[in-house]
């Protein structure tokens, strides 16, 4: 004869064996027919969600023989109680792995790996922070689900309920910033000052959002490092945002001349650059005089790209061509230090000094 509990183990294993057996079979089914349709994204969910599936499927099996097993010899732990955690814990990771799954699939249609990704970097922010607080709520509901189900933790919920009110205000208080954090989350997920992969100025540093959590949000700035910064400072303070409203930016570049150098022969330079680029959107090209002191007149190139990384490749380009283009057809109005000696001016008591820094 067997020991009851040798019995109840063989029962448990059999259990475990048909439950992991049926529930790869239906699931290897169910992937066979969205292969033949070739459903990318429920492949990809039901990829995603197979593992806690299947021990659910399990575990189910398991509840259902529960009655023929022989529990007449005490255990050493209470199974129920076993059973109502393990299904907790089945049920969270499902709900968990289906959100993110779920968040796949709307993604599918948004790529931002185009240069016209406006749309799509405002579809990436909200679903990714959307599914952020989804799980963070599933994994709480879970947590006091699970703390709730032990007897003396619910004993004594019962008994604390009466300075349940005084215990709020408290922990309020206590949780003010990290309430201030979720709620500024919320607030950009939906007025989204901020995108996924928007060119940003923060702290004097220029770089791309590269993530957006709950509580903070992180900056990839142009030389590889990374800034980190609260995600309540999007909401209380000033940055500014390159690509707010689209992916297209204006670049400049400024050049300084001699006062009798010819405008508009640098004019018809720059088209020509632009014209010879494939940088150049073919939207702006504008050369004009924006500054003019004692010694040089200041001329600025104002140019277009599809995007920020384009234009400060365009910006570059330019520059260097237009300098180029001074160098070979008017070395002599290019910035320079001249002295001017006395016996070579009608006033021999004048002495004038011109001091001119190229800037660029």
């Amino acid at each position: 004869m067997f020991d009851n509990n040798y019995l109840n183990a063989l029962v448990l294993i059999a259990g475990l064996v048909v439950g992991f057996l049926g529930a790869h079979l239906i699931i290897r089914l169910i992937k066979h027919r969205l292969h033949e349709k070739k459903d990318a994204g429920w492949i990809q969910t039901l990829t995603r969600i197979t593992r806690p599936l299947t021990f659910l499927a399990a575990l189910l099996v398991l509840l259902s023989i529960q009655p023929l097993m022989d529990t007449g010899k005490k255990l050493p732990f209470d199974l129920q109680h076993l059973y109502t955690l393990l299904t907790i814990f089945l049920v969270t990771w499902l709900i968990i792995n289906a959100i993110r799954s779920i968040r796949s699939i709307l993604l599918r249609r948004y790529n931002l790996d185009t240069k016209d990704n406006l749309k799509a970097r405002k579809m990436h922010t909200q679903l990714r922070v959307f599914e952020r607080i989804l799980i963070a709520m599933v994994l709480v509901i879970a947590i006091g689900i699970a703390l709730m189900s032990f007897d003396k933790i619910h004993k004594l919920g019962v008994s604390l309920l009466a300075s349940a009110g005084i215990a709020g205000i408290i922990i309020g208080f206590a949780a003010q910033k990290s309430i201030g954090l979720i709620l500024a989350g919320f607030q950009i997920a939906i007025t989204q000052p901020i995108r996924l992969e928007d060119v940003v100025i923060v702290e004097n540093e220029w770089g791309w959002i590269e993530e957006i959590t709950l509580t903070y949000v992180v900056v990839r700035i142009w030389d590889k490092r990374r800034l980190i910064l609260p995600i309540t400072y999007f909401i209380e303070k000033p940055f500014q945002n390159w690509t707010r409203t689209t992916a297209e930016i204006l670049g400049t570049v400024f050049i300084y001349v001699d006062y009798r150098f010819p405008v508009d022969k640098m004019r018809e330079a720059l088209t020509e650059i632009l014209e010879d680029t494939d940088l150049w959107d073919g939207q702006v090209n504008v050369l004009q005089v924006t500054g003019a002191n004692e010694r040089t007149l200041e001329l600025r190139a104002l140019v277009s790209a599809v995007d920020s990384p384009t234009a400060w490749d365009l910006r570059v380009l330019v520059r260097e061509k237009l300098v180029e283009f001074v160098q070979k057809n008017y070395p002599e109005y290019l910035p320079q230090t001249r002295v001017l000696f006395p016996e070579q001016t009608n006033n021999p008591e004048q002495v004038q000094t011109e001091h001119r820094e190229e800037k660029s």
